[in-house]
């Protein structure tokens, strides 16, 4: 009678190899005292069994568990909001593998706040997910976390030459870029000057994708003029300010790309300047807001990396790391998503 692989215990292998459970348990964890003959017996049954091992079984039995920490930002950034909400989906699968999260919210704006709830960590967690600062301290204590034994993998925004196990996010310069050629595109020809807003250049996600865009649309579209970059700290009042100042100060204003969050600001001072409409409003992340702006044609593009697919991303990451197991590095990579009022999710 055929057996279900799953339901295959040591009990069965132990059966079918006419040895005893304890000299199973010594060949599969590759301990001494078990003859090379008895050991091929082990394995053929194994393999004849098709026996695979319970790591959330094998931990339980040794009693061993995880914890880990997300840092994410204070501030009112939706993104970050459903992050957090996916991060506590996350949190409950980990659960299922024995693995328990914390979540720390930092301004992640500020270097020296960022490094400081870094350096708190030691010693304290198995793995650590944080929305990074590409900022020497920031560098500097995430190298120590990983020296005293934490994994600590980067998210949404790296500190690439830190010792960060993996960057989870998608490929910021990549998506400045489909920015820029969707700006130069829907701006029809028209001449005129486009603005910048980002939460702070000091987050390497906001940098790369000023970056991108500026290569492409320098580059490619003569007929626009990028002004210079202004900080927003993905705060909606601030931008909001931020983009009166802005329309006051460039009447040839043609496009806003909002390289961070705080889309909310911007549409709020293009409605009440009358400009919703002929300025091209192009931002980052699709949340309750920026479906609504796309519907009402304030917002033209939305670019989006998955919230979900991140934070289950991460916490696979640092699970694997602790116990061993592989990864697959397509499950892992982040698309980037191109969103019109007419595919709305």
């Amino acid at each position: 009678m055929s057996m279900i692989a799953e339901r295959i215990t040591l009990e069965d292998v132990a059966r079918e190899a006419g040895v005893s459970l304890a000299t199973v348990d010594r060949v599969l964890n590759r301990r001494p005292g078990v003859r090379e003959k008895t050991a091929a017996k082990v394995q053929a049954a194994i393999a004849k069994l098709g026996y695979r091992p319970d790591p959330v079984a094998a931990r339980l039995a040794r009693k061993e568990t995880f914890r880990f920490c997300f840092i994410l930002p204070t501030g009112t950034n939706t993104f970050m909001s459903n992050l957090e909400e996916q991060v506590g989906v996350a949190a409950e699968w980990l659960v299922t593998q024995r693995a328990f999260v914390d979540m720390l919210h930092v301004d992640v704006f500020d270097p020296d706040v960022l490094a400081t709830a870094l350096e708190r960590l030691e010693g304290r967690y198995h793995g650590v997910a944080v929305i990074a600062l590409d900022h020497p301290r920031v560098r500097a204590a995430i190298d120590d976390l990983v020296a005293r034994g934490s994994a600590v993998v980067t998210l949404v925004s790296d500190a690439p030459t830190s010792r960060r196990l993996r960057y989870v996010g998608i490929d910021n310069t990549a998506a400045g870029r489909t920015a820029g050629t969707l700006m130069g595109r829907f701006s029809g020809g028209r001449e005129g000057s486009v603005a910048l807003i980002a939460g702070s250049l000091a987050l390497r996600d906001h940098a790369e994708r000023q970056f991108g865009f500026m290569q492409v649309v320098n580059g490619e579209f003569p007929n626009l003029r990028t002004l210079p970059l202004r900080e927003g700290r993905d705060d909606s009042e601030l931008t909001r300010k931020v983009t009166e100042d802005i329309l006051a100060a460039h009447p040839d204003l043609v496009g806003i790309y909002n390289v961070g969050a705080g889309n909310r600001g911007i549409a709020a001072a293009l409605e009440a300047a009358g400009r919703e409409r002929d300025i091209v409003f192009i931002g980052h992340d699709l949340t309750a807001y920026t479906k609504r702006f796309l519907v009402r044609g304030i917002m033209d593009a939305v670019i989006n990396q998955d919230a979900g697919h991140e934070a289950r991303s991460a916490a696979r990451l640092l699970l694997a790391h602790c116990t061993g197991e592989p990864i697959l590095p397509e499950q892992e990579r982040i698309r980037i998503d191109i969103f019109l009022r007419d595919n709305i999710p």
